[in-house]
């Protein structure tokens, strides 16, 4: 076999569809985000503005959450050395542990290095813990729980996004004393769509099942102290095991389970992606930390947040410009094909220095293709008054995404 030759074809079969993807060279300025340098092909740099960061709130920017990292480092050193079983569980994975266990309302948490690992080492795991387990997953479900599930080998039932009716459906073929586990998200990052929790949780209950949330594009962002879309919604105490990132609203890097202490020791007992996985970095642990104490109590960056994503949209819309409209804090621009998709971002960070990126299959189906915008609460209106006029030129100048989204919005 000719080994290059294949793995060429397969980077040529994507480069075709236009979905191959480059990573934009970037080098944030601190204390200036959404501002950033862009470090070009040809060696040059120019500034340019963020506008599809996961730090939602700037929570990497803010003082505490660096002040915590630096004085980590000063205090222990730079690495964890080791898993958290071989020398690797410093104070401040304890502490942090136990601040997201709070956070949520559980009995114990369990960091990862991230909640794609935390999603597919917890649901694959529970599978092999759980004899005759089924997992009811919604069908908009991130790669991550996909990818648990898919791995555990177990019997699943997709059922449709966002549809008790069909969940339930689903639910009574199956007779009570099967273990069951639905498993859903509160935001969904690419539509923006809110999961309805407490009917989902009332199933639950009916055909006792466990329930697993991913409430990675939710902590921080909602509820009084930032514990997510069940916190808001006062649901918090009905969801069994609740997964979270780090790295989003919190704006550092890691992700968690947060349950019961039997089901989080489980984890950490049997879980191959925890057992051998070197920790988070000390520094890393202390200014997540830090992120989560700040935002329990500051409802600044939360409001402001939303405020910010409330005026995009509105202000998207007003520009006759294809939002998906939504409850959540995503403003996703609708394009709807894989080759303008990526002409529209390259345009927007040539022409006007605007970097998004653009998302395409396979994390979105093909066909609806789009930009995904998230304004954080220190974008400015100067700021969003360029996007839009930017925009609005690009959509004048190629209006298919229009007609692709009235086709899509249809269906």
């Amino acid at each position: 076999m000719d080994y290059a030759k294949t793995l060429r074809g397969a980077l040529d079969g994507i480069r075709a569809e236009g979905r191959y993807r480059i990573f934009a060279d970037l080098k944030r300025q601190r204390g200036a985000f959404p501002a950033a340098q862009q470090f070009t092909g040809s060696g040059s740099v120019r500034p340019i503005t963020v506008w599809c960061s996961n730090d939602y709130l700037g929570m990497g920017q803010h003082p505490s959450v660096l002040a915590a990292m630096h004085e980590a480092i000063d205090t222990v050193g730079a690495g964890s050395g080791g898993t958290r079983n071989i020398s690797g569980t410093c104070h401040y994975h304890v502490e942090l542990e136990r601040e997201i266990a709070d956070l949520h309302g559980k009995e114990a948490a369990l960091l990862f290095t991230s909640a794609y690992v935390a999603n597919d080492a917890t649901l694959s795991t529970l599978q092999k813990l759980i004899p005759g387990l089924v997992i009811f997953s919604d069908e908009k479900n991130h790669a991550s729980m996909i990818e648990g599930i898919r791995r555990g080998g177990v019997n699943k039932e997709i059922w449709r996004h966002n549809d008790v009716a069909d969940l339930e459906a689903r639910l009574k073929t199956y007779p009570l004393d099967t273990p069951k586990l639905i498993a859903f998200e509160s935001v969904y990052s690419m539509d923006g769509h809110i999961a309805p929790i407490g009917k989902i949780c009332d199933l639950a209950k009916k055909y006792n099942a466990l329930t697993y949330l991913d409430e990675v594009h939710a902590v921080g962002m909602y509820g009084p102290r930032g514990g997510g879309i069940a916190e808001r919604d006062g649901v918090m105490d009905r969801v069994d095991i609740i997964n979270g990132t780090l790295a989003k609203g919190f704006g550092v890097m890691g992700g968690y389970i947060a349950a019961t202490a039997d089901t989080c020791d489980a984890i950490r007992s049997f879980a191959p992606g925890f057992i051998f996985t070197t920790s988070l970095a000390p520094a890393v642990a202390a200014g997540a930390l830090a992120s989560i104490r700040h935002l329990k109590t500051s409802q600044v960056e939360r409001e402001k947040h939303q405020e910010r994503a409330r005026t995009l949209k509105a202000r998207l819309i007003a520009a006759g410009l294809p939002v998906i409209e939504g409850p959540s804090h995503i403003v996703p621009v609708m394009v709807g094909d894989p080759v303008h998709c990526k002409a529209v971002t390259d345009t927007l960070l040539d022409r006007y220095g605007i970097y998004v990126q653009p998302i395409n299959y396979p994390t979105v189906p093909k066909g609806t293709e789009r930009i995904r915008l998230t304004p954080g609460p220190v974008h400015t209106d100067e700021q969003m008054d360029y996007l839009v006029k930017a925009l609005t030129e690009l959509w004048e100048r190629c209006p298919v995404a229009k007609d692709t989204y009235v086709r899509l919005a249809a269906e």
